[in-house]
């Protein structure tokens, strides 16, 4: 659970940048490098995706050869689910991210030392190529390392499920560390009221994106009514797991859409930080809902090893954060469009 959220998060900040990039932004400048040091997250999930590549006996049934050959599905899905392609296909699509990350974000920084727009120019190349590898690399990634948890269950839209998942937090993580910096001073003069509001209104527009995504698979599958589709929702409106699916639908899609509707809310500090907070919280109990139902059909477990495992991996995603930051500039002042940016306003 920890090594796909927090994963998702580092992938999220470089795909935030990267659309930056791609579209000649403006608003986006004070922000972006925020973006770009989550980024500095992925050594670490490096480590977490090694230790899943050892644990899969451990994790998934698919690694069983006893269960497969008394498994008609598994055994037509054995050519796929194969440990070793399973461990080369996502090493594979991690050395691709952990490329372009090194790419786009050094371009970046040494944009700041030389003033080079060439080094703008690079990245508007480079990222349209990293956004369609990296639409097909992730969602690989979704179906080999959550969805064949269950290997019976399929779902087309699984990936994009999982994309919205992580565009959804990724922009709560951007409004904290923001906001957090603009108190600290280091974005003084650099960052207004209308930063914010835009930053709202992307997170208005995912929670509503997020919600589309994920009743768009769970009315098809109701629709069409197929035993090999259906038991994965059953088994999340059963026991325990039935408040938490209905967490989902109020807590994760109502609540922020409501509290971001007003424009008030897109410009109030203070209410950025509760809904942001609660965006992440959200997404991650949106993780554990798509994994532990696979071990535990009664509900959730949620014990204190569970709880410091997460806070751990907090830890360190806000180590290599500030670490990024400490190490280089805060703001990416060789952008060409920063200036502009300073004064950015709505009509």
């Amino acid at each position: 659970m920890n090594h796909f959220y927090f994963m998702s998060l580092a992938l999220g900040g470089l795909i935030f940048a990267a659309i930056q990039w791609l579209t000649g932004a403006m608003w986006s400048a004070p922000v972006r490098r925020i973006s770009e040091s989550f980024v500095a997250y992925l050594p670490f999930a490096l480590v977490t995706t090694i230790i899943l590549f050892m644990s899969l006996h451990h994790i998934y049934e698919w690694t069983h050869t006893e269960v497969v050959a008394k498994d008609v599905v598994l055994t037509h899905k054995r050519t796929y689910l194969e440990p070793t392609f399973f461990i080369l296909r996502n090493a594979i699509a991690f050395l691709i991210w952990a490329f372009f990350g090194w790419k786009l974000v050094g371009n970046s920084i040494k944009q700041d030392a030389t003033g080079d727009f060439r080094f703008n120019m690079k990245n508007r190349v480079l990222t349209p190529i990293f956004l369609i590898v990296f639409a097909v690399t992730f969602t690989m990634s979704c179906y080999d390392q959550i969805m064949s948890l269950d290997p019976h269950w399929f779902s087309t839209i699984f990936g994009l499920y999982c994309f919205a998942g992580l565009y959804y937090a990724t922009l709560a993580a951007i409004c904290l560390v923001a906001i957090f910096l603009k108190r600290r001073g280091y974005l003084a003069g650099l960052i207004n009221d209308n930063h914010f509001h835009d930053i709202g209104k992307f997170m208005f527009a995912h929670t509503v994106f997020w919600a589309y995504i994920g009743f768009s698979q769970f009315m098809l599958i109701w629709y069409a009514n197929l035993p090999e589709e259906t038991g994965y929702y059953l088994k999340r409106f059963d026991q325990g797991w039935y408040a938490v699916s209905l967490f989902l639908l109020i807590g994760k899609f109502l609540l922020p859409f409501f509290v971001l509707l007003p424009r008030g809310a897109k410009r109030s500090e203070w209410r950025l930080i509760a809904v942001a907070i609660f965006m992440m919280v959200a997404q991650w109990i949106d993780v554990l809902w798509m994994v532990q139902p696979e071990f535990f059909a009664d509900g959730p477990h949620l014990d204190v090893f569970s709880i410091g495992m997460t806070l751990g991996f907090l830890g360190v995603f806000g180590l290599c954060v500030s670490r990024f930051l400490s190490r280089n500039n805060v703001v990416a002042i060789g952008d060409p469009r920063l200036q502009e940016s300073v004064f950015h306003h709505h009509q």
